[in-house]
């Protein structure tokens, strides 16, 4: 390979990562609503709250005038960036190789780096008001499964489901009309694995197994993650519908491979992206708290 390094061989490189991060990707990007923004903060959502109307008691009353409450959902751009040098010439050619673990290594710690945003927000403090500047924390009062359902600790288990299921249908007043979505780890995947309802055909077709593997039970698409936060001993799985999260992307992934005169001469491979996540509204998130020893 010449000492220079190609204009081909660098848009090849970007190219093999951006279809390593579509097939190896991030696990919640898809699974959480999506939009472009500029500048130190966005609001992306005017909340309404409900409203209520008032019977009318008298002829010709006056038009009772109802305030409808009001509010904004915030996020705010944070900056990711993975980089690693090449010292050999010979390992340039690896650039072009849509096998090559630059490419796959870049790929995924920018993918790990969506999926932390995501499960930092889902749970974690968001922000809303005018400005941006009233801190919302989660409502583990109301939408959050106790890791005590049924008298003792538990992992996953049928119970604690179809509470977190009871929970997401109470807070959308009746019935959910789009997917809902779970993440468990490999604790949680093995303890559905136990429950008599999952892998008992007896019990009906409502859970799907693939290759042992379950991806649904009870109307609840699972993704697997090694990700998820542990508080106090307990898995913090989430349960949620796609119009709960967001995650705003203000610089998608970029990539430059570039020579460095300061690393003598060692060619850098660079990736870098600029976004940030929220909550869209309390009640589309449910917390499973989850022994992760059991």
């Amino acid at each position: 390979m010449p000492d220079a390094i190609t204009t081909a061989s660098v848009q090849q490189y970007k190219a093999n990562v951006e279809l390593l991060l579509q097939q190896e990707g991030s696990r919640f990007r898809s699974l959480s609503m999506t939009g472009s923004h500029v500048g130190k903060a966005a609001s992306i959502v005017e909340q309404f709250g409900s409203a209520t109307a008032q019977l009318k008691t008298a002829r010709h009353a006056d038009t009772p005038l109802l305030d409808l409450s009001q509010d904004k959902r915030w996020v705010f751009p944070l900056d990711y960036e993975w980089a690693s040098l090449i010292d050999h010439e010979d390992k340039l050619r690896m650039l072009i190789d849509p096998t090559s673990p630059y490419a796959r290594a870049g790929a995924a710690a920018m993918s790990r780096a969506i999926d932390d945003e995501f499960l930092d927000k889902i749970f974690g403090t968001n922000f809303t008001g005018e400005n941006g500047t009233t801190s919302d924390t989660f409502d583990t009062t109301n939408y959050q499964v106790g890791v005590n359902v049924g008298g003792t600790a538990s992992s996953l288990n049928v119970a604690k489901l179809q509470s977190a299921i009871q929970k997401l249908i109470a807070a959308f007043k009746g019935s959910i009309m789009e997917p809902v979505y779970g993440a468990i780890g490999s604790y949680e995947h093995d303890a559905l694995l136990k429950e008599i309802q999952v892998v008992n055909k007896d019990y009906g077709n409502s859970a799907v197994l693939v290759d042992g593997r379950v991806t649904r039970f009870m109307g609840v698409d699972f993704t697997l993650s090694e990700r998820l936060a542990i508080s106090s001993g307990n898995r913090l799985v989430p349960i949620w519908v796609k119009s709960g999260m967001y995650l705003g992307i203000w610089r998608d992934i970029v990539t430059k491979v570039a020579e460095r005169a300061d690393k003598s001469h060692a060619t850098q491979v660079y990736l870098c992206g600029t976004f940030g996540g929220t909550r869209t509204q309390d009640g589309k998130q449910i917390q499973v708290l989850c022994d992760d020893q059991i």
